[in-house]
């Protein structure tokens, strides 16, 4: 929302200055976002005078001026404007000056071999208005050598705030200075309540036609003026206009969008001998279409509001015009309408035809219901002090529904709720200057709210209208008491695991990427999604249609985008939530990671030792255990399974389960296909751990970590291969020796596989190292013995693999 200081000063009449009112604003709730000048940029230009005005000995419409400064020399300016000539007073921009409507900084030139030290300038090149015909003709006691803006009183600053939406009474700059009188700013001049007496019926009738469906109109006001004057606007409602960034179109026109401005209150006027029979609002209907006044065709249906008359849809109910009956400066009858919308049908509207308008942005938020026809009558008086004319008498169809809210309030609630101290008087000054009416005494009184303020409901409502208005620098500092205890845990589990995942994967050399939660439907169902529930109604792109049912899909792109830039050997992971379905149990916390080229834990690119290795799975399933045993699971007793989705590369992949069933992370090589269906290049690999598969960590009596478990004892290792079937996976054969004896046993590491000359072609050789630790006595050879036959005879009833001689 944006204004003048003026314009406020319309109606606030007070002696306070700028920088006190943008303060007073912020204290009250109504935050500027910025205070510009337009001035400022048009600082550089100076009224100059043009001394004699010859023919261009090179161009037929060109002119060769010599141009009076006020500063010395005249000097010459080569002008192509028709109305160029000597005797005029203009506005000069010199060589340096930047000319805002051309986006250009001026130089010296030569126009058809003749210098030109600058320019003439135009109100459209100034962004003064759109008029473009010839150069700004002054009068001729303007001051030669003054700067132009402040001649023209054009140096005022312009307020913009930022409304938050349920402040629809400050779309006008009339409820801005109620809410800053009521703060003590000063007095609010009272608005004109004329009623303009017609005097002929409105020949035009209206009807709101909505059937058996919701109506998405309320109320209609409607009266025609006949014998207008239109044209261009005067000088001051242009400069309103332009200072807030409107451009001004003729006198009708602009009058509607001032009074939208001026009082928060949006109106149509449409010239009434472009409208054939009598004005029915209604829903659209199927494959009817309007011409917008934007330029802009739009296809309507029933779910949206229109006016409409004999010849069809005139215009979009609440938010735009329509071709077929705009104002033109050939208008001399038009009819003013001043209508009550419903704010959900406004809305819906817009953003199905993507439509913002001013009138939009306010009917969408609730404008006063009350102030329908004084808005009509409003209007009605500018248009007939501004092009003259006739009126009609005003009709209104509909009604202007109940909207009175009474609250019984306590005054007791804004100490209670607030913690500030305020009398029942100044409770009671602070609430009728802002338009609430008060009835009875004693300390609970009955209070309704404006027909302005919707967003008033209760209470609570009531107490934020009083403490915002004397001043939020009232409310105590209060600190919150010390209660003398340890605090327990503040973040959950969930919470904590996402944290240590991000830290132990931050270690092992990753960088930390954040993707967006949408991908393209293609591959969303490469990776197991697709569903139609999880589709997105409005997506950004098309690349990005769906709710991703994996984390892989992000990194992959993000690594090839940074190998397209150069940077191929790239280590990437991101915590964050995949969508299985449209549930909130298929919402699941995952972590996942990718490596591309040679990005291994170590570092990446070419090392003096030898050729560095690419990435593999080993890597993939590395980062994984290594979040997992971070997070708290449980490594030790992790099985590792083949049936990686086919995401990954069949033989090159594997799931980490905690059970047949609980699947806690899978890892591997991408597979070519996942690689070609994304448009990226390998070799890649890449994990992902399922945060929520994880078991709730069980709740301790204590925050100790238990007793040291260390042994003084030297440990002891062992030597085993074993023969067994080529099919049996070496986890099985390792997880067999570990159950031997748990008790001495701390690691069992694989360390060599073998299949060629003195193996059976359907066998192979397993080696692995035991790792026996004492903790209460050195062993014995009789005790490392048995414990080594215990070994044996697991591994041979676990694979029926037998101790190689």
């Amino acid at each position: 929302m944006k204004f003048t200081l003026s314009w406020l000063k319309d109606y606030l009449e007070t002696d306070a200055g700028l920088e006190e009112i943008v303060e007073r604003l912020n204290m009250i709730g109504l935050e500027v976002e910025e205070v510009t000048n337009r001035a400022d940029r048009l600082k550089p230009f100076r009224i100059a005078k043009v001394l004699e005005a010859e023919q261009h000995p090179n161009a037929d419409r060109l002119r060769v001026l010599k141009v009076d400064t006020g500063e010395g020399d005249p000097i010459q300016i080569v002008c192509g404007a028709p109305n160029a000539r000597a005797g005029l007073v203009g506005v000069l921009g010199k060589p340096g000056d930047y000319v805002p409507g051309l986006d250009v900084t001026l130089s010296v030139g030569k126009i058809r071999d003749v210098e030109s030290f600058g320019m003439m300038c135009s109100e459209r090149e100034l962004e003064l208005s759109d008029e473009h015909t010839g150069i700004i003709d002054l009068p001729g006691d303007a001051p030669v050598g003054m700067a132009y803006a402040e001649w023209a009183g054009l140096d005022e600053p312009v307020i913009e705030i930022s409304l938050t939406p349920n402040r629809p009474d400050c779309t006008g700059v009339y409820g801005i200075a109620r809410d800053l009188a009521a703060a003590g700013l000063g007095t609010l001049k009272e608005r004109s309540h004329e009623q303009i007496r017609g005097s002929y019926a409105c020949p035009v009738g209206v009807t709101l036609d909505f059937g058996d469906t919701k109506p998405m109109c309320k109320a209609f006001g409607l009266r025609m003026v006949k014998g207008v004057k239109n044209g261009p606007s005067p000088k001051w409602l242009q400069d309103r206009l332009t200072a807030i960034g409107l451009r001004p179109i003729n006198i009708l026109v602009d009058i509607t969008n001032y009074i939208t401005f001026d009082q928060g209150r949006p109106l149509h006027v449409f010239d009434a001998d472009k409208v054939k029979g009598n004005l029915v609002v209604r829903r659209g209907k199927a494959g009817e279409t309007l011409e917008g006044l934007n330029g802009k065709s739009y296809e309507l249906d029933d779910t949206i509001c229109v006016i409409s008359d004999d010849n069809g849809v005139e215009s979009l109910g609440g938010i735009l015009g329509g071709e077929p009956s705009g104002c033109t400066e050939e208008t001399v009858n038009v009819l003013i309408e001043s209508a009550l919308w419903d704010e959900d049908a406004i809305a819906a509207t817009g953003r199905k035809l993507g439509v913002n308008t001013d009138a939009r942005y306010r009917f969408e938020r609730g404008v006063d219901p009350d102030y329908m026809m004084p808005g009509l009558e409003y209007a009605t008086r500018m248009v007939l002090d501004l092009t003259g004319g006739e009126p009609s008498e005003a009709i209104q169809a509909g009604s202007v529904p109940d909207h009175s809210n009474i609250v019984d309030f306590p005054y007791s609630e804004i100490k209670r709720l607030s913690g500030v101290d305020v009398t029942t008087a100044e409770a009671n000054v602070t609430l009728k200057a802002l338009g609430f009416w008060i009835s009875g005494a004693g300390d609970t009184v009955k209070v309704a709210a404006p027909s302005w303020r919707p967003d008033i409901e209760g209470k609570a409502d009531i107490v934020e209208e009083v403490v915002r208005i004397i001043g939020l620098d009232r409310v105590p500092l209060t600190p919150l008491p010390r209660i003398g205890t340890v605090g327990q845990k503040v973040l959950t589990p969930g919470q904590i695991r996402r944290d240590k995942a991000r830290r132990a994967l931050a270690v092992r050399g990753f960088n930390e990427a954040v993707t967006w939660s949408f991908i393209a439907k293609e591959h969303a169902e490469h990776f197991g999604g697709g569903n139609a529930a999880l589709a997105l109604a409005n997506p950004i792109s098309t690349e990005m249609s769906d709710m991703r049912p994996s984390l892989l899909p992000g990194l992959l792109l993000a690594a090839q985008r940074n190998a397209d830039r150069g940077f191929g050997d790239v280590a990437l992971f991101e915590v964050g939530q995949v969508f299985l379905d449209d549930t909130p149990e298929g919402q699941k916390t995952v972590a996942a990671g990718v490596r591309r080229g040679t990005a291994k834990m170590m570092g990446a690119g070419r090392h003096w030792s030898g050729a560095s290795d690419d990435v593999d799975v080993f890597d993939a399933k590395a980062d994984a255990e290594a979040a997992l045993a971070a997070i708290g699971a449980p490594v030790e007793k992790l099985q590792v399974y083949t049936d990686a989705p086919d995401t990954f590369h069949p033989g090159r992949s594997g799931c980490l389960k905690l059970g047949p069933k609980n699947t806690l992370a899978v890892f591997g090589e991408i597979h070519p296909r996942t690689l070609a269906t994304l448009d990226v290049e390998g070799p890649v690999v890449g994990f992902e751990i399922f945060l929520d598969a994880l078991p709730q960590p069980k709740s301790k009596g204590g925050r100790s970590k238990g007793a040291l478990n260390a042994s003084h004892l030297m440990p002891v290792r062992r030597d085993f291969a074993f023969l067994v079937s080529k099919d049996i996976s070496a986890e099985t054969l390792l997880k067999a020796a570990r159950g031997a004896e748990k008790s001495l046993i701390a690691d069992v590491t694989l360390f060599d596989i073998y299949q060629g000359q003195g193996v059976p072609e359907d066998q192979k050789s397993v080696a692995i190292d035991v790792l026996l630790q004492p903790r209460q006595k050195t062993l014995t050879d009789e005790e490392i013995d048995a414990v080594a036959k215990k070994i044996v005879a697991n591994v041979e009833k676990a694979t029926g693999g037998v101790l190689r001689g």
